[in-house]
């Protein structure tokens, strides 16, 4: 029934125009369904909110986005019938950990995985962005634990172990793989004592290739259900005008299956994300890069290990190398630029989206393939956009907010629609905007105003 009443939202939308591309004039005055109301957090994802089946919402419990650290537990709502049952609750929590967040839905079968902290948490190793790890949820195994990512911080290294913390956790189209962000503790303890060393955040995947065992298992050290590997290069010191970036952050897989590269050629998965590079006058400015990953991820370079080495960061695997696409530093306002946002893309991978300025200084939404080319503006607002956006199964409409109230554009033909929501409630923080699996469900974040507080609440558009 929720799919049949908007899929008619989708017609409709491909039948309204705008008057102006710059002033939405489309109020179609829909209803929103809240479908969490007690008092306490209900934060979703950023993407992957929905199960496969699209019938349930996973989140975590936080009240405010950074802190993780502070949160023990993961619930799911129904989006039917508004049934909520708690997935995981983390013994023993309290301020300095373990931190649970960031929960997301495999698309192939039920299973979840979200941000775990290290077991051994007090107030002098507390949660951190070098103490984390991904560990999932079985949910058609009476909930069994399964930890994915390895860890080992004990010399000698172990490969397809990594030394440090996983974050923002996200499945490929075909579920078998999990790209993540990553911080290294070693080169983070090194860089205490050595200047010339910073803990630079990078780019990684965990592959099907096996479990990984290490040598000696302790609450720091401990094997995985994958092999992790790091994908990105970063460096402390980028030349001004080159390619080197000193951060790889908010990345997102290329299509659901990979795309086409220019020759023709098939790439089966890919990744983008944003790179920080020092342009030639040394200004920081986000550029959108991309590694191919259709090659033998467990293959090492000579004398560059995938588990690094106690002054070197784990080097990527041989045969990947990151590949920048965008060019902005001669635009008027250059840079990816905005609320924060993992990129997103097409299911044929044909566009990778990310949010930039406008020569007006409006942050829209814009576009560039990932064989790179001039850059496409997709949205024409006459404001910036003040949340992340995300896209329809189908590739058709992004979705996104401005001032509490939630905007889908046409990606074809650049129309917008504001979606005026009838309210009876005080709320604030439009925030975690998810397209469905399939149809055109869309959940998000607010945070509802109450006597006795404000809290992150669920709500889908009906």
């Amino acid at each position: 029934m929720i799919r049949s009443r908007l899929y008619f939202l989708g017609v409709a939308l491909t039948l309204a125009s705008c008057g102006s591309p710059n002033t939405p004039e489309i109020n179609m005055n829909l209803k929103e369904h809240q479908l969490t109301s007690d008092a306490k957090g209900h934060y979703l994802n950023q993407r992957q909110a929905f199960s496969p089946d699209d019938q349930w919402l996973v989140y975590d419990n936080r009240n405010d986005g950074s802190q993780i650290g502070l949160n023990p537990s993961v619930e799911m709502v129904n989006i039917a019938h508004g049934e909520v049952k708690q997935v995981y609750s983390a013994p023993n929590a309290n301020a300095f950990g373990p931190g649970v967040g960031a929960v997301a839905f495999n698309p192939k079968q039920n299973e979840i995985l979200f941000i775990h902290g290290l077991s051994n948490y007090d107030a002098t190793r507390p949660y951190d962005f070098t103490r984390r790890t991904g560990l999932a949820v079985d949910l058609g195994k009476n909930n069994q634990l399964v930890r994915k990512d390895a860890r080992d911080v004990v010399p000698p290294f172990t490969p397809g172990a990594l030394r440090g913390g996983t974050h923002a956790h996200s499945y490929s189209g075909d579920g078998r793989w999990v790209s993540f962000t990553y911080n290294d503790d070693v080169i983070a303890e090194l860089s205490k004592t050595d200047s010339s060393k910073k803990d630079l955040r990078n780019i990684g995947v965990m592959i099907d290739k096996g479990p990984v065992a290490v040598e000696s298992e302790t609450a720091e050290s401990f094997g995985g259900t994958m092999f992790s590997v790091i994908v990105s290069e970063t460096t402390e010191s980028p030349r001004p005008g080159s390619d080197e970036i000193e951060k790889a952050y908010e990345e997102g897989w290329i299509g659901t299956n990979g795309y086409v590269k220019a020759d023709g050629s098939h790439v089966s998965k890919a990744l983008a994300f944003l790179g920080d590079t020092r342009a030639a006058n040394g200004k920081l400015v986000a550029e959108v890069f991309i590694v191919d990953l259709d090659t033998n991820l467990a293959m090492a370079d000579r004398e560059r290990p995938l588990e690094g080495t106690t002054t070197q960061r784990p080097f990527p695997p041989a045969g990947v190398r990151q590949r920048r696409v965008t060019y902005t530093t001669d635009q008027k306002n250059p840079g990816v630029q905005g609320p924060r946002q993992w990129l997103r893309c097409l299911p044929d991978g044909s566009l990778i989206f990310f949010p930039m300025k406008d020569d007006n200084g409006f942050v829209q939404v814009h576009a560039v393939s990932p064989n790179g080319g001039d850059t496409r503006q997709i949205t024409h607002n006459g404001f910036s956009l003040d949340t992340s956006f995300s896209i329809s199964a189908d590739g058709k409409y992004l979705a996104y907010g401005y001032s509490q109230d939630v905007y889908l554009t046409n990606i074809q033909t650049g129309e917008t629609s504001k979606v005026s929501l009838v309210r009876s409630y005080d709320s604030t923080d439009l925030e975690n905007i998810n397209w469905s699996n399939e149809g055109y469900v869309l959940a998000y974040n607010r945070k509802v105003v109450t006597a006795d507080g404000a809290w992150y609440q669920v709500f889908i558009l009906k």
